[in-house]
């Protein structure tokens, strides 16, 4: 069966939302068909010749070589065909391939790939630099500088707010996750096997507790005092730069605090001068049917980080701030050869323009019921998924020892890797996560259908069935 997706999600950047569109057909037919073993021959071959070329740090999941994506199905080199539940991490949230971003990217292609913006500049780095002023959280004034990565994000928000404040000290919370970088490695909660044997490591970093309702069972106001009594006994806010978070923690197992914790945490930094970084490099760009996170929460950030999702595959970050903040540094401190460069800008432009068109923060909300309600289903079925949680198009299932679901809460992290690679020699890919690798995190493009979808938690359930033998 050959799917079709929205019109209107499918039209051309220039089209007036008015106009009616025919639907094209998508490229590849959205279903899950495997017709090899998995991996194939011809993924075998390949994988034989990256051992030769690539060092062993840079791993995959699982040795399938894509030779076409489209919609929420990835193709291998053997033509098996996959459902993607995890887009890249949160990559292409519109799609693969998605169409109005591939042409204006291509017809950016014809026109400038590069020049450098500090150099000599180009429109479509301010019209990025305006949308995202316009769809952060605030209506104050905002500055937007762009960058290639999440890491690189990440170090230039902490940057700007060093400057901005004069202070040294960077605060994070337990099971956060920022980068790869210098820096951004010791932001991180979890040591292995992003930082392991790596450092030394970048000082003046603080880990405080964070909230986690399932394991700590406090309120959003019990969860918070905790946390700002750290800052404030371990740190101390006359030192504290800032304090960077992320709304629906990803790496750390798509956490989502109490309600009222992440408020608490922001009136105690406005009080104090530090400066609050909201960190929506996974969770931003319209994945929880917010364009970000930030906004479930009641949260106006100081500054916005973003990534991923912003380019629908093309490499591109940004880092958002108040006006008064980001003017802190001075001329030729911000900035990067390849950073905003034009062509993934304008692949960026055509991704807010495409999320407007199809309508994608309510496809959102409907992938969440759907993956809501069938991942409750089987939690009522198997008693090691012990919590079902999550917001839009970014839900989790956290696997806890059988028995312990409502007890000790013992994390289940070989039953994760069993139902992951079950479903991979399925045609289903999933992406695990969590501190103690006990989380399975659904995280599909806002592409995907219901019924592709219900195929996926089909597939799990065999898995789980499987494991329960």
């Amino acid at each position: 069966m050959t799917d079709t997706i929205d019109a209107s999600a499918a039209a051309p950047a220039t089209t007036p939302a008015t106009e009616q569109v025919t639907a094209p057909v998508y490229t590849v037919t959205q279903e899950r068909r495997i017709v090899t073993a998995i991996p194939g021959p011809k993924s075998q071959e390949l994988h034989q010749r990256r051992l030769a070329v690539v060092p062993p740090g840079v791993s995959s999941a699982l040795p399938v070589y894509i030779a076409k994506a489209n919609g929420a199905v990835l193709v291998d080199v053997d033509g098996n065909q996959f459902i993607d539940l995890g887009a890249g991490i949160g990559v292409t949230t519109i799609g693969h391939t998605e169409t109005a971003v591939i042409a204006a990217a291509a017809s950016q292609l014809q026109d400038v790939v590069h020049t450098l913006f500090t150099i000599t500049p180009y429109e479509e780095y301010v019209r990025v630099a305006e949308l995202l002023a316009e769809h952060t959280p605030g209506d104050f004034a905002k500055r937007t500088v762009l960058v290639n990565s999440g890491a690189e994000a990440v170090e230039n928000g902490v940057k700007i707010a060093r400057k901005y404040t004069g202070r040294s000290g960077v605060a994070v919370l337990e099971h956060a996750y920022h980068g790869r970088t210098n820096l951004t490695m010791a932001m991180n909660f979890k040591a292995a096997p992003y930082s392991t044997g790596f450092g030394p490591f970048a000082g003046d970093i603080y880990r405080a507790p964070n909230s986690y309702p399932y394991h700590d069972g406090l309120s959003g106001a019990e969860a918070a005092a905790r946390t700002i009594n750290y800052l404030e006994k371990t740190v101390g806010a006359a030192d504290l730069a800032c304090l960077v978070v992320e709304p629906i923690q990803g790496e750390g197992g798509f956490v989502i605090p109490a309600e009222g914790y992440l408020p608490a945490l922001q009136e105690w930094c406005t009080a104090q001068g530090v400066v609050f970084i909201a960190d929506e490099i996974q969770s931003g760009m319209a994945r929880t049917g917010e364009y970000f996170a930030s906004t479930h929460f009641g949260l106006v950030p100081d500054m916005v980080l973003t990534a991923k999702g912003i380019a629908g595959g093309l490499p591109l970050a940004g880092v958002t701030g108040r006006a008064t903040i980001m003017d802190a540094a001075q001329p030729g401190g911000l900035g990067g050869t390849f950073g905003g460069n034009p062509v993934a800008a304008a692949a960026a432009v055509a991704v807010f323009e495409q999320i407007e068109k199809g309508a994608l923060l309510g496809e959102a909300a409907r992938i969440e019921q759907t993956l809501t309600t069938g991942l409750r289903a089987l939690q009522d079925k198997y008693d090691i998924i012990g919590e079902v949680r999550g917001i839009g198009a970014m839900m989790a299932i956290e696997l806890v020892e059988p028995g312990t679901g409502s007890t000790t809460k013992t994390p289940h992290a070989e039953a994760v890797s069993a139902i992951a690679a079950y479903a991979a020699q399925r045609g289903v890919l999933i992406l695990t996560a969590g501190t103690y690798g006990n989380v399975l995190r659904f995280l599909p493009s806002l592409a995907i259908s219901d019924e592709l979808l219900e195929d996926a938690l089909a597939v799990l359930d065999e898995a789980f069935a499987q494991l329960a033998r």
